[in-house]
């Protein structure tokens, strides 16, 4: 059960992260991800241009949406395909992240949360992409509001097991 301590050799929740993150190891990923996230933003910014200018050509013409002797069918054409590849972007480099084991809470601020073993619960290391390192956690159901400064040396890794689920350590 979440907020518990794990039984020795017992798996994370199936559905559960693929790694657990100590707070020197998601701090190794920080420049990466300082790299990625304003990708992602610029991303789902222009997504949901598209989504507006798509949504406002619906509006236009009704009915007459589909027809192909539409002035502007092209145009909705090539943001109907652009839409496409800027949603494969993002889901792609989402489901990335969430495969290490890594959450996006909130894309415009840069806030981002690392499955971990603290205290020999599970939680997420929470950063914001404006402070320096990983520095903060919280419970799995609490949020940034109840994020708390990490005990030092209390996030420990979990070796990754079968099928993309996380062992506990024995002992932990």
């Amino acid at each position: 059960m979440v907020g518990e301590n794990p039984p020795a050799g017992s798996r994370v929740a199936s559905g559960g992260p693929a790694r657990l993150w100590t707070a020197a190891e998601a701090n190794v990923r920080l420049p990466a991800l300082r790299e990625l996230l304003p990708h992602l933003r610029t991303w789902a910014g222009r997504l949901g241009e598209v989504q507006a200018e798509l949504a406002r050509l619906a509006r236009f013409w009704g009915e007459e949406l589909r027809a192909h002797d539409r002035p502007d069918h092209d145009l909705q054409e090539r943001l109907e395909a652009e839409g496409r590849n800027l949603a494969h972007r993002l889901e792609e480099g989402i489901g990335a992240l969430r495969a290490e084991g890594i959450e996006i809470k909130h894309l415009e601020s840069g806030l981002v949360d690392f499955y971990a073993l603290v205290e020999g619960r599970l939680a997420f290391l929470c950063w914001r992409a404006d402070e320096p390192a990983v520095a903060f956690y919280h419970a799995l159901e609490g949020g940034y509001a109840t994020r708390r400064p990490l005990p030092s040396g209390s996030a420990r890794s979990v070796p990754t097991g079968a099928r993309g689920t996380a062992e506990s350590p024995r002992g932990g």
